[in-house]
């Protein structure tokens, strides 16, 4: 741990993180409300979603390919620059005095939901590339503190500013925290890594050495899929709990706010006690008992009032990033560093379908009252999730060797 506190490129990194972390949740907390409470803002919210998840997964597996091929720091750098320009072109309708209408919000929440598809696969290849096998685990876990960390403080902020800010201010904190995050990541040392040839004429071969890698290890993509479930499921409840609050509880966008706050504490922790956990059980059965934890959360929140509510959403996150900070270690371990965008770029298309689907089943459920049998199907699908994992985590999947692959 003290190797990657002295180290420059780490600390950059972190910086960069915590300074765009805290202005895009901050409009990611905002956009979504905003939208479940305009005018058919539940239905829109759902096709939004749906088309964004639509073209995301379109997009992956080019991204993963890209991460692979071009230098990631670059990627990172430039994903920012483009987020920065668009962000201020939005803040700029409300200084010149229009008012912002329902499409204003739907541009906005696209645009971040494309920057974070582009932004968490290149960190992760980053990451991998720049940092030795044996600071992995400590690395997903510090990094894992540091995104809730920076949601907690979001989300703190954010149940303040729905109160008392109108939008074209809080998109320009964003605009601030995105410019610092820049400037981070341009003084991150880096050099690309040039450890074998590509014959970019051959596009095909990107697939076929993903394809070969996967059929040489068939159980471990099966649990990286499975394991992959809280994520999609949190995914999903981005979109289920502001309709939940909204329309259920009936609540003020401040505790939407709380919320993310919550929910950014227990993910502190399982950063913070998954690493070293991991060290004696192993990833795998770490992976199977936060999935445990997530799913009974998941299945009992919709049972409870406020306090309640807020309680478990504390389990949710600790069980959410548990299995997530264990699954990044164990991916780490297991699939060389220049295949990773690609693999990694399969699981997410996997599990962007799976969304698609889900999403489209969730809005329709939603838009006739249903909002509590999408939470009964989650957990069933979860529950399955869980029981394959917990099955698989009683063998030992053997480190993969870090070989160079030439495509």
């Amino acid at each position: 741990m003290k190797s990657l506190y002295k180290d420059i490129r780490f600390r950059y990194i972190i910086m960069a993180n915590v300074a765009s972390s805290i202005g895009s949740g901050i409009t990611m907390i905002a956009i979504p409300w905003l939208l479940v409470t305009s005018e058919n803002g539940n239905e829109v919210f759902g096709y939004v979603a749906i088309c964004m998840t639509i073209i995301n997964f379109i997009l992956t597996p080019f991204l993963g390919y890209l991460i692979d091929k071009v230098s990631r720091k670059r990627m990172m750098v430039n994903s920012k620059i483009v987020s920065l320009i668009a962000l201020v072109l939005f803040s700029a309708v409300g200084f010149i005095g229009m008012d912002y209408e329902l499409w204003h919000y739907i541009m906005i929440y696209m645009i971040g939901s494309l920057y974070y598809t582009i932004f968490y696969p290149t960190m992760f290849a980053l990451n991998q590339e720049l940092f030795c096998k044996n600071q992995f685990k400590v690395l997903n876990g510090l990094m894992e503190v540091q995104g809730q960390l920076s949601s907690m403080i979001a989300g703190a902020i954010a149940s303040i500013l729905l109160l008392k800010w109108d939008l074209h201010y809080i998109l320009v904190l964003d605009v601030g925290t995105y410019a610092l995050a820049i400037y981070f990541f341009v003084k991150v040392p880096y050099v690309r890594n040039q450890v074998v040839k590509t014959d970019e004429r051959k596009v095909s071969a990107s697939s076929s050495v993903t394809m070969s890698f996967i059929k040489r290890n068939p159980g471990m993509f099966l649990l990286l899929i499975a394991s992959s479930l809280p994520f999609i499921s949190v995914m999903l409840s981005n979109y289920l709990f502001p309709v939940y609050l909204a329309d259920v509880l009936k609540v003020e966008g401040n505790i939407y706010g709380i919320q993310g706050m919550v929910y950014g504490l227990g993910a502190v922790l399982a950063g913070i006690i998954v690493p070293f956990a991991a060290r004696k059980f192993g990833d795998e059965k770490l992976i199977a008992s936060s999935m445990i934890l997530y799913t009974m959360a998941i299945a009992f929140i919709v049972y409870m009032p406020i306090p309640g509510y807020l309680s478990m959403m504390l389990f949710i996150a600790i069980g959410n990033s548990g299995a997530r900070v264990a699954r990044n270690a164990f991916m780490m371990d297991r699939i060389p560093n220049e295949i990773i965008g690609r693999v990694d770029g399969l699981l997410r298309a996997v599990g962007l379908l799976l969304r698609i689907v889900l999403l489209a089943l969730f809005t329709g459920l939603v838009s006739i009252g249903q909002i509590l049998l999408c939470f009964s199907i989650m957990t069933g699908l979860l529950v399955i999730a869980s029981t394959y994992v917990v099955i698989f985590s009683r063998k030992r999947i053997p480190l993969v060797e870090r070989e160079i692959v030439k495509v």
